[in-house]
């Protein structure tokens, strides 16, 4: 057991080095200005890690949401197979509303990135 858990353990951490490795990571060295100043970089950076963070916990949250709302939706179906039909209905709109929520998270890393309200503040020349 214990053998099987430190192999999963390093094949984890063996991706994620590979990844933060990767070439990718590289080409995003040029969304960072260049310049003396350092706040314009930790600005840079933050926006990046505030976006990711906003997605990826935004991500995180509907999907439990979503799982949640199927395994109640498959609980009273089986519980009572005669209201499919209503039952249905009302986890697909609440699967719906649970979307609209990641759509959110996506908007708000976009802006982060995109259209930082704040960028003329950190990165005026």
């Amino acid at each position: 057991m214990l053998r099987k858990f430190g192999k999963s353990l390093l094949t984890f951490f063996t991706t994620v080095a590979a990844v933060l490795v990767s070439s990718p990571v590289v080409f995003a060295a040029e969304a960072i200005p260049a310049g003396d100043s350092y706040a314009k970089v930790i600005f840079s950076v933050g926006a990046m890690v505030g976006a990711g963070l906003a997605i990826g916990l935004g991500a995180i949250g509907v999907g439990a949401g979503i799982g949640r709302a199927a395994s109640g939706a498959c609980e009273a179906v089986g519980r009572n197979p005669g209201v499919q039909g209503k039952i249905m209905m009302v986890m697909l709109v609440g699967m719906a509303m649970a979307e609209s929520i990641a759509i959110y998270a996506l908007v708000v890393s976009l802006v982060l990135l995109y259209a930082n309200p704040y960028t003329k503040y950190f990165l005026a020349g």
